[in-house]
């Protein structure tokens, strides 16, 4: 279940990778890729991840920012990212606020993606995802709709 609204999303304050603050508000004005993911460094995550880094060039081509969320800590965060290349942020969401409120929490993370446009709308939901080739079918649908 989506919080109330928009904005509430958008003030729900997490860390990222480096421990600083982090919210949606600060994507406001681009697009947005928002994908939650139970663990870092784990089979089903890390493929996930990987095709994210391997289609972010191409998002970001279209003006699109991809974060992955989830509970781990930002230590792991960086460990992940180190290991595997990634470039783009995640965030840490240990209290599992932000999860709660798109609905990607069931007593653990649901893997699930949102596209975020620039005013804070989201435009698409995943809310069931398979890791391996879920980034080209989030690519398709950007290609399709913001070209």
């Amino acid at each position: 279940m989506l919080a109330k609204n928009t904005q509430e999303l958008l003030a729900i304050s997490v860390s990222d990778q480096d421990g600083s603050e982090v919210s949606l508000q600060n994507q406001l004005g681009h697009y947005t890729v928002l994908y939650f993911y139970p663990k870092d460094d784990t089979p089903g995550c890390t493929k996930e991840a990987c095709s994210f880094r391997d289609a972010e060039a191409e998002m970001q081509k279209l003006g699109v920012t991809v974060i992955g969320v989830s509970p781990d800590k930002p230590a792991s965060h960086q460990k992940f990212q180190k290991k595997y290349s990634l470039s783009f942020p995640l965030w840490s969401d240990p209290e599992h606020k932000l999860a709660e409120a798109f609905g990607a929490w069931g007593g653990k993370i649901l893997r699930s993606t949102f596209v975020i446009d620039p005013k804070g709308k989201i435009v698409a939901v995943w809310p069931k995802v398979k890791p391996e080739a879920h980034a080209e079918e989030v690519l398709e649908f950007l290609r399709e709709n913001l070209l």
